[in-house]
């Protein structure tokens, strides 16, 4: 194993394969280190928006992933706790003439990711543990426990793709102010089903008290089933999936009817977490972080993956335009700038969605039913979860 690089990224996630890919192919010395080994199952919502099919058109995986399976989604349509519905086209968010949704295995989208940040010249390290960051005022890289044996590893910056758990930047800031205990106030599950009844080519997002989930099509005829609840709602159903699904989640009506008879056909996965919304873009000298290590969006969007791949390409950038001379600093305060150009506007009305998802019933019964006599007012604020790829997108939809 080589130990000094240009760049090191720490997961291997879409995001951190996005960067590590766009980095490599634009010269960099660049080491990716996972701790899984791959293909592995994921918690996600596995659904692919329009806007990704760019991204994995220039990332070199645009066939694998039709050949890995990848089923087409037409629309979302979300429901309220009684079951009335509004639907969001897919069409909306294309752009380069994709006007489709997909959905796909997180197991199959991020190995093929993997296998070309190898094809690429990424020197990619599975089953690999950052058990610390090496630092001389700042982090300078990784010390990887592999196989029972520690290697370490240096580069000019260090990349955080560790997903909502951002194992690197929370060691650095938990070393600066001591250990943080806190309770995580939700807890998200995901398993594949079959049988489902969701509507064909749909992605269905059910709303129900102190949480949400959401049904898409993956390969093979199953349907991926992700939710969230209050951990508090967890602990009182002994955080068995199968009884909140049943208990919780299909209190919303049209969530009983699609789910009637499902079964489950893999392994429940389950996950804390923490919060929504914004982290730190650069926690410390030496480190950024990408994806949901960077900002954590609401599933119920459709934008995580999108958010994934683009930040990932957007550190690329950065990191590519940086002089040899340069300092850390001025990176770091041309991504910052860069990432809240990119994606503050988005994340903002995030927090507002989320507030009225949450909202009491009858409040957000009501908001349902005014944006169901709207698509124009529906179209704009779909558009405006996306930023800059919405703004493209209608762009392109008025010049065709």
């Amino acid at each position: 194993m080589m130990d000094e690089f240009d760049a090191i990224v720490v997961g291997g996630g879409p995001a951190g394969a996005s960067a590590a890919i766009h980095l490599a192919l634009r010269g960099a010395r660049v080491m990716l280190a996972e701790r899984e080994r791959f293909p592995r199952a994921k918690l996600c919502g596995e659904f692919i928006s329009p806007e990704c099919v760019a991204h994995f058109a220039r990332l070199g995986v645009g066939e694998r992933m039709s050949l890995a399976g990848a089923q087409t989604v037409a629309r979302t349509v979300f429901y309220t706790r009684a079951g009335r519905g509004v639907d969001v086209p897919s069409e909306w968010f294309g752009v380069a003439g994709e006007r489709r949704a997909l959905g796909l295995s997180r197991a199959r989208m991020d190995n093929a990711l993997l296998t070309r940040a190898r094809e690429v010249g990424v020197e990619v390290v599975e089953g690999a543990t950052a058990s610390a960051v090496v630092e001389d005022g700042g982090v300078r890289g990784v010390r990887l426990q592999v196989d029972g044996k520690e290697h370490l590893c240096r580069a000019r910056v260090t990349l955080d793709a560790t997903g909502r758990a951002r194992t690197l930047a929370r060691r650095v800031v938990q070393g600066r102010r001591g250990k943080e205990l806190k309770r995580a106030p939700l807890v998200a599950f995901k398993a594949h089903l079959e049988g489902a009844r969701g509507e064909a080519g749909a992605c269905e997002i059910y709303f129900y008290e102190g949480g949400y989930g959401g049904l898409s099509p993956v390969e093979e005829g199953l349907s991926n089933l992700c939710f969230i609840v209050r951990a508090s709602d967890a602990r009182a159903h002994a955080s068995d999936a199968g009884r909140l699904m049943t208990e919780v989640l299909m209190r919303n009506a049209r969530a009983r009817e699609s789910l009637a008879g499902a079964r489950v056909a893999s392994a429940w996965l389950g996950v804390a977490l923490d919060s929504f919304g914004r982290g730190e873009t650069t926690p410390t000298t030496g480190l950024l972080t990408v994806g949901d290590a960077a900002s954590f969006i609401d599933p119920f969007t459709g934008s995580g993956m999108l958010m994934a791949l683009e930040s990932g390409e957007l550190a690329a950038e950065t990191i590519a335009r940086w002089g040899e001379g340069e300092s850390f600093a001025s990176l770091a305060r041309v991504y910052a700038s860069l990432y809240e150009e990119r994606f503050g506007a988005r994340l903002r009305l995030c927090g507002l969605l989320r507030r009225a998802a949450f909202a009491p019933r009858a409040a957000s019964e009501l908001a349902v039913c005014v944006l169901g006599m709207s698509a124009g007012l529906r179209r704009t604020i779909a558009r405006a979860t996306r930023g800059r790829s919405a703004a493209a997108g209608a762009r392109e939809s008025t010049e065709a």
